[in-house]
């Protein structure tokens, strides 16, 4: 249960002051800007390897977040003809550290008892030219777009390792990407739905709630959210066991197997399909080695 500073949400690089660079570190070419379409200020870390350029929180490994929210929110745009690398460290209730990395370096996905490394795959804006299926693991498209990902992380673990989630320890966010912000939550938040389409659909009742203001990307009036930005979801298995799709609209929290929360479909293009797909082939539980799972 998530100590009540962290409710409902937590804003990560607000709350430790990133730019003070006082309870977080930098190396390489990190720095910011105002963007002038997001509204606000961005992180920009840039390097020929990935490794030599980074922000990392908190600032030392001897340190730890303690953040408990089940759902990590990045809020990111890898930066395009480039690679990028994020990881994660998080603690399990066993104690034990595990890292979770994933990066468009990775051609497969690989893991041990301590390590989790799948690959990501940039998706090119609608309406651009399909790559082929071979070509979606890799470097980013021209036209990649800002992407909002959600990570699972107590399903992660249990999916994968077996293992119960305890809490956030670190985050290295390393070369080439722009970060707009951080935050962590049990619940799962819709960026594609506002405040007020909430509040006369009453979507709070099914467990749709809207981004917080401080997180979301902005939406120009008569324009739609998942027309200008990406939604992914990870993993997409629910209680019940692995989804088709991750959902894009109206995602709901992960109900508990004896009140599932109803869900809609939602059409999607066949540049995300192909995508989605392809991160579910090579993401799959079952190619992790049995032993891990004892």
């Amino acid at each position: 249960v998530p100590a009540a500073w962290q409710r409902p949400y937590l804003n990560v690089f607000k709350h430790f002051r990133v730019e003070e660079w006082k309870r977080s570190a930098r190396e390489g070419d990190v720095a910011t800007f105002t963007d002038v379409r997001l509204k606000g200020t961005v992180y920009r870390i840039r390097g020929s390897i990935p490794g030599s350029s980074y922000l990392q929180l908190p600032r030392t490994g001897t340190q730890s977040l303690g953040l408990t929210g089940r759902y990590l929110y990045l809020l990111f745009r890898p930066m395009p003809r480039k690679h990028f690398v994020v990881h994660l460290d998080v603690t399990t209730e066993e104690k034990q550290v595990v890292r979770i990395s994933f990066s468009s370096l990775f051609k497969e996905f690989k893991s041990t008892a301590t390590w989790l490394q799948f690959p990501f795959v940039c998706g090119a804006a609608e309406g651009s030219a399909r790559a082929p299926r071979h070509e979606l693991v890799g470097d980013a498209p021209t036209d990649v777009r800002w992407t909002c990902l959600v990570l699972d992380l107590r399903s992660i673990l249990s999916l994968y390792l077996n293992r119960h989630y305890s809490h956030l320890k670190s985050i290295k966010l390393c070369s080439s990407l722009l970060v707009k912000n951080l935050c962590t939550s049990d619940l799962v938040f819709d960026p594609g739905v506002t405040f007020s389409e909430a509040r006369q659909a009453e979507l709070a009742c099914r467990g749709v709630v809207p981004m917080p203001r401080e997180m979301a990307f902005p939406v120009p009036k008569g324009e739609k959210w998942h027309d200008l930005y990406d939604y992914i979801r990870f993993p997409s298995e629910g209680p019940k066991g692995p989804k088709d799709s991750i959902q894009k609209s109206c995602p709901g929290p992960a109900a508990a197997p004896e009140d599932p929360v109803q869900r809609q479909p939602v059409a999607l293009t066949s540049a995300v399909r192909d995508r989605l797909s392809l991160i579910q082939q090579i993401t799959s539980p079952k190619a992790v080695s049995a032993s891990w799972r004892r």
